[in-house]
């Protein structure tokens, strides 16, 4: 169950890709990675069973050539040097090589958010040989030396079998973060979502980078037991991210898009999806549960109801739970009210509903689509495939 994609590494990898086809975008980071350059180390997930997942359905998962991610790193610092001497002067890709194009763009959008972070893509750059992402990271610090931050996704299943030694390298050469994808520490989510991890390595693979002084980013996804597992969730999650310590969790509410295989399920009966209501309970629930830790929570996404769940613990926990418990003691009009504000973008925390001009508009969205307690679920669950 656990055993990733076998994949190709060292210099017989290096045989099977000919030539070099020009600089190289995977399809995710993290929000918080917005203003990073990406630089793709691997190619799509080499696990990809996860079934609330569709990202990388039908793809074939490699690892770039060491020499093509170093390639990649010279365009970028080649088009950094030409925009920083442009003296402030437009400049133009189209006198560039074809191939090389999505490298100006990056290296410009880049230096225009200040170049402090890069993340390397794409779901789990910590497979290659420890070698490889060591002269990787080496490769980048000596290219752009003030850069601050250098963040990775990874697999607890891959960290777990990681040697200490080689992640304390990995650790000094420079890589500051890792975003694992824990989802949910309750071993009959996992076992059920075919996550290919359970509870005690998400434990064991969370507490080896935070001993190798990583910061480590974990990622909570409430709904994802449905409502036969929810409390089962919520509960094993939080006891898992107590051992761990984590510096952030971070909240990633359950969307269920056509190309996953749990989208059938669901359809069946088989998967009971919970909506916004119920989902926010669980939420408080695990949110109760979190003990004894230090972790910052943040609620970075429009998949979830609340962004405004941000803070550190202990000290914010009331204020974040508040939240919650305000939005589940309004009348269900209300709810509904905030629920269609919040999925169309016009309200970013609950106090936006006193706002009449965002309050009128979020009515008239009701009134239009005909949204009431009964069918508001339905309507979100519509809302929220555009996001995934």
């Amino acid at each position: 169950m656990n055993k990733e994609n076998k994949v190709v590494t060292g210099k017989s990898a290096d045989k099977k890709i000919e030539s070099y086809s020009g600089f190289e975008l995977g399809p995710i980071r993290p929000p918080s990675e917005a203003a990073s350059l990406l630089i793709r180390v691997t190619r799509n997930c080499p696990w990809n069973h996860c079934r609330f997942c569709g990202i990388y359905r039908k793809q074939k998962f490699s690892l770039r050539p060491l020499s093509h991610v170093l390639k990649d790193i010279d365009l970028v610092r080649k088009y950094v040097e030409e925009i920083k001497s442009s003296s402030g002067k437009r400049l133009s890709s189209q006198s560039f090589d074809e191939n090389e194009q999505s490298a100006f763009y990056s290296a410009l959008n880049w230096v225009r958010n200040g170049m402090e972070s890069i993340f390397l893509q794409d779901s789990n750059s910590l497979i290659i040989k420890p070698d490889h992402l060591v002269e990787i990271l080496l490769y980048i610090r000596a290219a752009f030396p003030e850069v601050k931050r250098i963040t990775s996704y990874a697999r607890s299943h891959t960290i777990a079998r990681i040697k200490d030694n080689d992640l304390d390298r990995i650790a000094m050469a420079g890589l500051n973060r890792i975003h694992i994808g824990m989802e949910s520490a309750s071993d009959k989510v996992l076992d059920f979502m075919k996550k290919g991890v359970d509870k005690a390595t998400h434990i064991r693979a969370g507490q080896k980078v935070k001993s190798a002084g990583i910061e480590l980013s974990e990622y909570y996804m409430p709904g994802l037991g449905g409502r036969e597992m929810s409390r089962d969730h919520a509960l094993e999650s939080a006891d898992a991210l107590n051992q761990i310590n984590a510096d952030f969790v971070r909240l990633r509410t359950l969307a269920i898009p056509p190309s996953t295989a749990l989208f059938k399920d669901w359809n069946e009966g088989k998967f009971q999806k919970m909506g916004d209501r119920e989902t926010a309970e669980e939420t408080l629930l695990f949110l109760e549960n979190l003990q004894g830790i230090t972790t910052t929570i943040k609620s970075d996404h429009i998949l979830n109801l609340f962004e405004e769940i941000d803070g550190k613990l202990p000290e914010d926990k009331l204020k974040m739970t508040g939240v919650i418990r305000t939005f589940l003691n309004m009348d269900p009009k209300e709810q509904v009210l905030y629920q269609v504000g919040r999925r169309t973008g016009l309200f970013s925390r609950i106090s936006d509903m006193n706002d009449p001009g965002r309050r009128a508009i979020a009515q008239r969205h009701c009134s239009d689509f005909n949204v009431n307690p009964g069918n508001v679920d339905i309507v979100i669950n519509e809302i929220m495939k555009r996001f995934v």
